[in-house]
């Protein structure tokens, strides 16, 4: 099966999006790539909040999947950053 285009991830992300910025946050989609890993940023309120990983897997993850079954994973390219606090 071919890898869904970023137009029809988008699509995807549209539906989602109410409830993410019903709460002050948002997502963008980075990238997809060959192998069916879509990369997105979630931004706002939900960058950085603890419930991002639900969020994450349990919303947008499970979002796409249910239409595109051959996307393997999504990721957030945030949590690959390492945070500091400062202190």
């Amino acid at each position: 099966m071919a890898v869904p285009t970023r137009d029809e991830i988008e699509k995807v992300l549209d539906e989602v999006r109410p409830a993410l910025r019903f709460d002050g946050g948002d997502v963008e989609l980075v990238d997809v790539t060959d192998d069916g890993v879509v990369l997105v940023r979630l931004v706002g309120a939900c960058s950085g909040c603890g419930m991002s990983v639900l969020t994450l897997k349990a919303g947008i993850e499970r979002a796409i999947k249910q239409k595109f079954p051959e996307v393997k994973e999504v990721r957030d390219v945030n949590m690959d950053v390492p945070t500091t606090f400062g202190f």
